[in-house]
C-alpha cells in the first residue's frame, strides 16, 4: 500500500507513527516533529508525524483535551509546512472531517469508537488514508469487518492497529497473535506500544501507564511482523498533559528504534511460514 508517498506492507521496511498524544503548544510540536525528522531520516525509518488536536475520550471531564480543531490543524500545517512531515490527527463523531481531511495526511479512529459504522465510513469517505484502531473489547478476527466497512467506501487506504485488550480492571493485554490474525485483513498491521501498556482510569481521574513495558512491547511486535509501529513520546513524560505514564522519553527514542530496525530487517529478510500453513 502506499502512504505518504513510501510502500508498506510486511515486505517493505518498518515504518513510524509518532509524536507526543496531545498537541500542546506549536513550539512542542514544532521542536518534537523537527527531532524526529532528523532521527528517522538517519535511520532511514519512513515517518508519520502524530498529535491529537482534541482527545474525546479522557478520564475525566477536567482532563487537558487539546487546543481544539481551529488551532490545532493550523499547528498541524505549519509542522507540515516548516518540518516537511506527514500528519496524523484522532478524530472523532462531531469532527468536521473534510475540514481535517484537507490538512492532514492520515486520520486515526480511536478505538473506542470502531464498532460504529456511520463513523468508520464516514471517515474512510474522505479519501485519505485511515489508521484504525482495534477496540479494548474486540477480539482481533472481528477487524477483518470493521476494514470491510471502511473499504465498502471505496477507500482502500486502510490500516489496522492493535493497541491491546482490556484485561479485568484498568488493565491491558497485548496478545502478539493478533497481530498475525490481522493480517488477514489485507490491511498493513500497526502496532501501538505505548497505549499497550496503558492502565485505562488506574488513577482514578486518568490512566496510569507502566513506560517500562514500552521497549518491550515493541520488541515484540516487530519480532512478530509488521508494517509499522505507533508510539507516543515526549520530551519529558512527566509533565505531558495527556498519557505521560505510558508515554517514550524522546530523548530515549534513538536507542530504541536502532535495536527494532535490527529486528525488523531480520524477521523479514526470510518468508513469514505461517502464511504458507
Amino acid at each position: 500500500m502506499q502512504l505518504c508517498g513510501f510502500e508498506v506492507g510486511l515486505n517493505q521496511p518498518l515504518f513510524l507513527i509518532a509524536g507526543p498524544c496531545v498537541i500542546e503548544s506549536e513550539q512542542l510540536a514544532l521542536d518534537t516533529a523537527g527531532y524526529l525528522k532528523e532521527l528517522t531520516s538517519e535511520l532511514g525509518i519512513p515517518f508519520i508525524y502524530k498529535s491529537s488536536f482534541d482527545k474525546a475520550n479522557r478520564s475525566s471531564h477536567e482532563s487537558f483535551r487539546g487546543l481544539g480543531v481551529e488551532k490545532g490543524l493550523e499547528i498541524l500545517a505549519k509542522v507540515k509546512a516548516q518540518i516537511g512531515v506527514p500528519v496524523l490527527t484522532d478524530v472523532h463523531e462531531d469532527t468536521p472531517l473534510a475540514e481535517v481531511a484537507g490538512v492532514v495526511d492520515v486520520m486515526q479512529t480511536p478505538a473506542f469508537l470502531c464498532r460504529q459504522t456511520n463513523f468508520i465510513q464516514a471517515v474512510a469517505a474522505q479519501g485519505i488514508p485511515v489508521n484504525i484502531k482495534k477496540g479494548q473489547f474486540l477480539a482481533p478476527w472481528d477487524m477483518a469487518n470493521v476494514a470491510k466497512k471502511a473499504k465498502a467506501t471505496g477507500n482502500d487506504k486502510i490500516m489496522v492497529c492493535e493497541r491491546g485488550v482490556s484485561f479485568g480492571y484498568n488493565n491491558l493485554v497485548s496478545d502478539m497473535r493478533s497481530l498475525a490474525v490481522m493480517r488477514d485483513t489485507d490491511c498493513p498491521v500497526v502496532f501501538d506500544a505505548t497505549h499497550s501498556v496503558q492502565l485505562p482510569g488506574g488513577q482514578g481521574n486518568c490512566s496510569g501507564g507502566q513506560r517500562e513495558h514500552v521497549p518491550v512491547l515493541a520488541r515484540a511486535a516487530v519480532a512478530v511482523g509488521i508494517a509499522g509501529l505507533f508510539m507516543e513520546t515526549h520530551p519529558n513524560p512527566a509533565e505531558a498533559k495527556s498519557d505521560g505514564p505510558n508515554s517514550w522519553p524522546l530523548h530515549r527514542m534513538k536507542e530504541l528504534l536502532e535495536t527494532l530496525l535490527i529486528l525488523d530487517r531480520a524477521v523479514k529478510a526470510q518468508p513469514f511460514i505461517e502464511n504458507t500453513l
